[in-house]
């Protein structure tokens, strides 16, 4: 995944989760929805949109430590 100068909103991060959320397991997709209803900083929020961004398109091996890195974020205190 390559870095991004762009702040993406909370609207962004949610956007991004509605359209890969069919493609996420649906515990995760769950426990990513439900830390997004929390205070989230702005570096976590760019950190989650570009774990999103183009997951569909992944390979398995990538979705795998995307999903990895996913969990590690939304079990971690804010």
């Amino acid at each position: 995944m390559s870095s991004c100068n762009l702040d993406h909103t909370l609207e962004d991060v949610q956007t991004k989760l509605a359209e890969q959320r069919e493609f996420l397991p649906p515990v995760l997709a769950e426990q990513v929805s439900l830390f997004l209803s929390e205070q989230v900083n702005q570096g976590t929020l760019n950190e989650i949109f570009h774990l999103l961004k183009k997951y569909d398109l992944s390979e398995e091996a990538e979705r795998v430590s995307r999903n990895v890195l996913l969990s590690k974020i939304v079990q971690k205190p804010n």
